[in-house]
């Protein structure tokens, strides 16, 4: 019900929650236009040059002509006032809904009259158009740029370089020829196609999500929890950091393997092949994070170093491939570019091929993994909307090239099997009869090979076939070296980078020591860390091709949910999409998300269920915890979508008793203050109906700001009920009633029933107040609504319970005498007694209607056939959980004469109804006399408000009678004696047989128009006064909303 705020409430609404104080964080601040609005200027500078510190570092100062962002250019002024600035880029940076950057003057600011402070700042402020009341903090600014700022990268080093020598990783040089020996060209081909189908689909959509918005550090993750919500984010961004730290053990372990291959040829062992293996990878690694831990700068230092060398070691190769073969090689499978050899390797060996495509696919497809790369370091790009999209294309356009290269020269140049022994070389003119394979037709005889005898050399074995075709060997060693080291190092950096952001985002729970930040670039040592140990651990298995199909699954899972996030931010058209890119379709998005499933139970199954398992049980935490975010998703864009598509078609949709649901308008003033009324509301209403919390303001109605609603909806939110708020101006109760029974709702989704709770305070109130509560109700069913009223022993304000001790931050409020003379609505506070705006979600008062009732029972006294809406009511509370145990009786009215006869007419009515009542019991007693005490009592009640003898007769005091309806003359008493008279006995009846009920529920009175307010409200209290529990009075519109028919 409404409330009314007084001016020291206003200040408890409005006070700032406390904590850290952030100037970009906050709601815009009221400027004033003189200078005693800022009673503390120093506090402001410093406030305002920490803003624009931050605006320095993080690059938002820069403009495309090349201007900083000053205070200077935000205090432009615009055309139509001094204080009304033009359009700047910093008011929109960090912006949302409800908050926005404190340089624009607020709404209220501009709306007031033309004063003597805005003709000052209109004279002094000519020249440079500055706000009145905001300091100049230039020197603030000049103090800021000389500082240091922190290293980014364009898109050529930064994403293109990074992106190039990830995909160049260690399967280039050690597996791609011995994938081309198993599937042949053509099939290899596919592969490397197939992944880039892949890559370039996804790098379209990255390109797509990273161009809608300034992106920030966390890569993968940040985009797709921007744009799917935490829900689908939270879980990727663990995966995805998990991926990262295997793909940099991955890396390592093909550097280990080359020089454990090195180490072996020159006959060093230092304990065995396996154990080799896994030394090299600890030390290698451990060198890594080393160079990880100096910053970004070295790490980027070292990445150029190992491009050149790579570029270097491409020239190499393919220049040897064009020099003739000496003795050595040949004997090793290599004879130059052959057709025979050609046509030999373009197809696959004799074998299970599909099996083994599906195999050589999960091997090579990690080495497509890295065009996230440069994604991944977001934060750390000058440009990220420019550099990520034309970084990741460029980088998969020249790796595809060389990938494809090499495979076929590769293929060309070398046979499958080779001895390496010089004695298998013979003349062409001998011993051509018993040599088998392409390799006779160059004079070597290879036939052992084929009979099952183990052979070192060719590319179905040898890993080293690459250096062996090259120029110079070492330079394809140094590749290897530079290929495996850059591949891990990037995702040595790129992990803790994106599990960062996550622990900044505070989705899980035990991982926020991993967000903390060091140095001008905020670099996650501690991730380094956990990285590190991670990738050990994995280096201690030692088989690359064990660990590369693991990294493959998590890859193209994380793959899958950037395609799906950039088509299912296309299909909510909402206005905030607005990709700069535009090279992107959302059904290729779509058919690269479904691919990337597809392939991930095609490769491995078993790691395929796994993962899905991981991230659903991680996607159930995030759905309970519910993280309090809000990023604008397309998953919000997608509900306000459906719940505008289902609620249009569900206007076309005609009315039917059998889908006659209680839509209520619960006059519950600020929720909190009545948590009883909004929990009972909810119990039946949950998931099957419509509830609206209304909020009447009658006095001051600027008090209630957006911040305090949003925490009464959070506190709603809290209390688990279904429920919308709403708040409304209106001088009194019954005006705003009426405006919010016209206005509220959306095509069906409209309220049918008004509850509210009784006004306890009816006899020491206004009695314009009564009238007004008692108009409310002859309103509502004017309206066609049903009321529901509530009423509690000790009711339902909360508002003393709420308040825990004084606080002397706080004025005042008024004094208790005041607000009983001021309250209107009966059992009504306002907001400002409970606590700040900014602790109302934290107000969780337990009521009786939060804790199971046991195997009480509810009361029904069905006194008024209304439609049968005082039986759906108590139906609808049986099915939860609290009331589950709860029987349900019935009470009618009948006659003793007829009572076997009226007892089975009710049991058949309500067994066609389907409804499970207990019991069904006839009351026959009702015409008898009340007791005196009783009806003394409600004589007593009427008493304040009744007519003198002297009063009635006197045609004088007519128009005082007129102005004042609520006053009772003896001969309207008289006249409604009877009906008064059974309302006291039903009242005996109901404490007589609903003692131990947990809540009764009685036939409410329909007020007559000659019924005086006063005369009406001593009725409810009679009908409900004298018990414990809890007592509704309810009445439908006389329109039906049970049937048992079938159509």
């Amino acid at each position: 019900m409404g409330h009314k705020l007084s001016k020291g409430n206003t200040r408890n609404i409005d006070i700032i929650p406390q904590g850290r104080f952030s100037i970009s964080e906050e709601a815009p601040p009221r400027y004033m236009h003189n200078e005693n609005a800022f009673p503390d200027v120093n506090r402001v500078k410093r406030a305002t040059e920490m803003t624009h510190v931050s605006m320095v570092e993080s690059g938002i100062t820069d403009t495309s002509d090349g201007r900083h962002g000053s205070q200077q250019d935000a205090r432009r002024p615009s055309l139509y006032r001094t204080i009304d600035v033009v359009p700047q880029l910093d008011f929109y940076a960090n912006t949302f809904i409800g908050r926005q950057r404190r340089s624009r003057p607020s709404l209220e600011v501009l709306r007031k009259a033309f004063d003597d402070g805005d003709t000052a700042s209109n004279a002094e402020g000519s020249g440079n158009g500055s706000l009145p009341g905001i300091p100049d903090v230039e020197g603030s600014v000049e103090g800021a740029k000389n500082a240091k700022p922190p290293v980014r990268f364009g898109w050529v080093t930064g994403v293109m370089i990074r992106c190039m020598l990830n995909i160049w990783g260690v399967v280039l040089f050690l597996r791609l020829s011995t994938i081309t020996s198993s599937v042949g060209i053509i099939l290899t081909w596919v592969i490397i196609l197939l992944s880039i189908v892949i890559t370039s689909v996804t790098a379209l959509s990255v390109s797509a999500i990273a161009t809608n918005g300034r992106v920030k550090s966390g890569g993968a993750y940040f985009m797709i929890s921007r744009t799917l919500g935490p829900e689908v984010g939270g879980p990727i961004g663990m995966v995805f950091s998990f991926a990262n730290a295997i793909a940099c053990s991955l890396n390592t372990v093909g550097f280990a393997e080359t020089v454990q291959k090195l180490l072996e040829e020159n006959d060093v062992t230092m304990v065995d092949d396996l154990n080799d293996v896994r030394i090299i990878g600890v030390i290698t690694v451990t060198v890594l994070l080393i160079i990880s831990l100096a910053g970004m700068e070295w790490e980027s230092k070292t990445q150029i170093i190992f491009f050149l060398v790579l570029i270097v070691t491409f020239v190499n190769y393919f220049v040897g491939t064009f020099l003739p073969p000496t003795p050595e090689k040949q004997s090793q499978g290599f004879f130059g570019y052959h057709r025979e050899i050609f046509l030999e390797n373009l197809l696959p060996e004799k074998g299970n091929h599909i099996a083994e495509f599906f195999n050589m696919f999960a091997i090579f497809f990690p080495s497509a993994i890295g065009i996230l790369a440069g994604a991944n370091i977001s934060g750390d790009l000058k440009d990220p909307e420019t550099a990520i999209p034309k970084g990741t294309l460029m980088a998969i356009l020249s790796t595809t090239i060389s990938y494809l290269a090499i495979s076929a020269t590769v293929g060309s140049c070398v046979i499958r099997h080779a001895t390496g022994s010089l004695n298998d070389s013979f003349s062409l003119g001998n011993g051509s009869d018993v040599c088998e394979g392409v390799a006779c037709n160059f004079g070597w005889n290879f036939t052992s090979c084929s009979h099952e005898v183990d052979c070192k050399y060719g590319l179905a074995v040898d890993t080293g076939a690459l250096r062996m075709v090259s120029g110079f060997g070492p330079l394809i060693i140094a590749g290897i070296f530079a290929a495996s080291l850059s591949s891990a190092l990037a995702f040595l950096v790129s992990a803790p980078k994106v599990f960062q952001c996550l622990c900044r985002d505070n989705i899980y729970p035990y991982i926020g020591f991993f967000a903390k930040g060091y140095g001008k670039n905020e670099e996650p040592l501690r991730g380094y860390v956990l990285t590190y140990f991670i990738a050990a651990a994995f280096i201690l298995i030692g088989d690359l091709d064990l660990v590369a199909p693991v990294i493959s699954n998590f890859f193209l899972c994380s793959y899958a949910l950037i395609n799906f996030s950039c088509f299912h931010a296309s299909t909510t058209n909402s206005p905030g999409w607005r990709p700069s890119f535009r090279y992107y379709n959302r059904w290729v998005a779509l058919f690269g998300a479904v691919v990337s499933v597809v392939l991930m139970f095609m490769l491995t199954w078993e790691a395929a269920l796994i993962t899905f398992c991981i991230i659903l049980f991680l996607f159930g935490y995030i759905i309970y915890k519910k993280p309090e975010v809000n990023w604008g998703s397309s998953v919000q864009a997608s509900t306000y979508n459906m719940a505008l598509s289902y609620s249009v078609s569900l206007s076309a949709v005609e009315d039917h008793v059998k889908n006659y649901r209680p839509q209520c308008l619960v006059l519950t003033g600020p929720p909190v203050v009545r948590p009883a009324l909004v929990d009972f509301v909810g119990s039946f209403t949950k998931n099957i109906s419509l509830m609206i919390c209304a909020d009447i303001l009658m006095e001051d109605k600027t008090a209630l700001t957006q911040r305090s609603t949003d925490n009464i909806v959070k506190w709603l939110n809290r209390r688990k009920v279904r429920s919308f708020y709403t708040v409304l101006n209106g001088d009194r109760l019954r005006e705003g009633t009426k405006t919010l029974m016209q206005s509220t709702g959306l095509g069906k989704l409209k309220p049918n029933i008004l509850v509210m709770g009784f006004k306890t305070n009816w006899r020491g109130c206004s009695p314009y107040s009564m009238e007004d509560y008692v108009n409310t109700i002859h309103d509502t069913f004017d309206a066609n609504y049903g009321v529901c009223i509530l009423r509690m022993m000790d009711g339902l304000d909360m508002t003393e319970e709420m308040v825990c001790e004084d606080n002397a931050a706080f004025e005042p409020d008024e004094s208790p005498e005041q607000q009983s003379n001021n309250d209107s609505t009966g059992d009504n506070s306002d907001l400002g007694n409970c606590q700040p705006d900014h602790q109302i979600h934290s107000c969780q008062i337990s009521t009786v209607f939060q804790t199971k009732q046991g195997k009480k029972t509810i009361d029904v006294y069905w006194i008024s056939d209304d439609g049968g809406l005082t039986l759906l009511i108590p139906y609808l509370l049986t099915r939860r959980k609290c009331w589950r145990q709860c029987k349900v009786r019935v009470f009618v009215v009948g006659q003793q004469q007829t009572i076997e006869e009226d007892r089975k007419e009710m049991v058949c009515l309500l067994q066609r109804f389907r409804l499970d009542v207990h019991d069904v019991i006839i009351i026959t007693d009702s015409e008898r006399p009340p007791l005196a005490k009783n009806l003394e009592r409600f004589e007593n009640f009427v008493a304040p408000f009744r007519l003198k003898s002297r009063e009635y007769e006197d045609d004088i005091i007519q128009p005082e009678r007129t102005e004042s309806p609520w006053r009772v003359s003896d001969k309207v008493l008289d006249a409604l004696r009877m009906k008064s008279e059974r309302k006291v006995r039903l009242n005996e009846i109901i404490r007589k047989n609903s003692r131990q009920a947990a809540l009764v529920i009685v036939s409410m009175p329909v007020p007559q128009s000659d019924c005086p307010s006063s005369l009406y409200m001593a009725w409810l209290d009679t009908l409900t006064c004298g018990l414990h529990c809890p007592v509704l009075l309810i009445r439908g519109n006389q329109q039906n909303v049970l049937t048992f028919d079938c159509q």
